[in-house]
């Protein structure tokens, strides 16, 4: 009964509930506030929290390792849908889903053990997709936009998110890096392009994926910090001193998007 609760129903409930705000500040803010926002470190907190509770802390740190390098991917994963939307939303979805588990299976096989090897394969990603799309193809952030939200896109986006997050705490009986490369699965990133495809266009969708990768730097940096604080400070102190960190990485992140187009 309660491996079943700490590993099913907690982790599924729990992620559902902190995503359903995501899209409506991107819509009041634009996609630039949105995007960033969008990123801030939410089902990964609560997947580390239940990947310490049913292993430990020392395995929830050591799954945090290959965290930044699996985000890396998914910034690759924002820019194929990026660059492709235009000519075709489900065009841009397959290809950049197949990219990431492509990727992502051989990121499992390398079997990344230091967290700076992996930071370092995330630096690499966010210049390389920054400089495309910034520089070569000057994607355009959109202004405000409103849309009424459903039921049925709230209920997808909480059950993508509860799904992800279970299975990754469910993983974690599995081995550390698996659960790892789970944690961050871009479902909620995803859920985010089809909506907005379908709510505002391709337009819009591409500029909301452009100030996400920049975004995704925070959870990098949640990640990391779990990993060092984890083993000395335990899950409850670990989970908020990290969490203070990348709220301070936000802000700053906040304070460029002034240069983002």
């Amino acid at each position: 009964m309660f491996p079943f609760l700490f590993q099913v129903v907690l982790p599924f409930i729990l992620s559902a509930l902190v995503v359903i705000i995501v899209m409506f500040i991107a819509e009041r803010y634009g996609t630039k506030t949105g995007g960033i926002f969008g990123t801030l470190p939410s089902t990964i907190v609560i997947a580390f929290i239940f990947i310490a509770i049913n292993q430990n802390v020392d395995f929830a740190a050591q799954s945090a390792v290959v965290v930044p390098a699996e985000l890396g991917i998914n910034v690759v994963f924002l820019l194929l849908f990026t660059l492709l939307v235009r000519r075709s939303t489900y065009i841009a979805f397959a290809v950049s889903l197949t990219v990431w588990a492509i990727l992502s299976w051989l990121l499992f096989m390398f079997n990344v053990e230091n967290v700076f090897i992996s930071v370092a394969a995330y630096v690499v990603a966010l210049a390389f997709a920054v400089i495309v799309l910034e520089r070569v193809k000057k994607i355009p952030s959109s202004g405000n936009v409103k849309v009424h939200y459903t039921p049925a896109k709230i209920a997808l986006r909480g059950v993508l998110a509860g799904a992800v997050i279970s299975i990754a705490v469910l993983l974690s009986n599995v081995g550390p890096t698996l659960s790892g490369i789970f944690s961050v699965f871009p479902a909620i990133l995803s859920s985010t392009m089809l909506i907005s495809v379908r709510a505002h266009g391709p337009k819009f969708a591409a500029g909301m994926a452009k100030s996400m990768t920049v975004g995704i730097s925070s959870v990098v940096v949640y990640a990391t910090a779990i990993h060092f604080l984890f083993p000395g400070y335990d899950i409850i102190i670990g989970t908020i001193a990290a969490y203070a960190v990348s709220i301070v990485v936000t802000l700053i992140m906040f304070k460029l998007r002034g240069k983002i187009r």
